[in-house]
């Protein structure tokens, strides 16, 4: 019986038994996280595969998954060295928990670490693509900044968040270039509007061309 915790494997999700074991066996869970890779950036192996998580300077764990391409890599090129992979999506991870620690002497509460987490995806969204999904063990933030790339669907019990509907039920887009945060399936709050929406005629931008601009 799965009960939590976190699963890779590189291998393609209708090929995995492992994935449909723990669909057949997870138990009641406050948030679930899971990620099909497209792998344009990094190899095919279990390193590159998402979520990454890691622990923050007082403990707290944080978990993301990335649905998208870094393309204005420049802030990041230091903690190239620091991975475990080699993805852009695990350097801005490892970018992310850098900025937590710096601006952190002591446990933020719920609204310090969504202002904070809503400043750096502003930052990052420029000429990115930032849909992503973080979890810090209490909240669950949202974010995309390309247009129709991700829906959501409200039950009496939460949210479900997927790149595209699952069923035939009505879904609702998830609002382009704001983030939001999730608490015991309940919108908790809501960012500004920020200006960095990606499209997909960027797409030509290469990540070293980017590190240069």
């Amino acid at each position: 019986m799965y009960s939590g915790g976190c699963v890779k494997e590189k291998l393609q999700a209708s090929r995995s038994r492992k994935l449909d074991e723990i669909i057949d066996t997870i138990t009641s869970q406050k948030a679930v996280l899971g990620h099909i890779r497209y792998a344009t950036v990094g190899r095919i192996c279990t390193l590159n595969c998402h979520p990454f998580t890691a622990q923050d300077n007082t403990g707290r764990q944080w978990t993301l998954v990335h649905n998208g391409t870094i393309y204005n890599a420049g802030k990041l090129v230091h903690t190239y060295k620091d991975r475990l992979g080699d993805t852009d999506s695990e350097a801005m991870f490892l970018y992310l928990i850098e900025t937590i620690n710096k601006h952190q002497k002591t446990p933020l509460s719920a609204k310090q670490r969504f202002t904070l987490i809503d400043k750096f995806v502003c930052e990052m969204s420029y000429r990115n693509k930032l849909n992503l999904m973080i979890f810090d063990g209490e909240l669950l933030y949202v974010h995309k900044n390309m247009d129709d790339t991700m829906r959501y669907r409200k039950y009496d019990s939460g949210y479900i968040f997927a790149t595209k509907p699952l069923d035939s039920e009505r879904w609702l887009d998830v609002p382009t270039a704001q983030l939001t945060a999730y608490k015991d399936g309940e919108l908790v709050f809501e960012g500004e509007k920020h200006g960095g929406i990606f499209h997909s005629n960027l797409q030509y931008i290469t990540v070293t061309d980017a590190m240069n601009i």
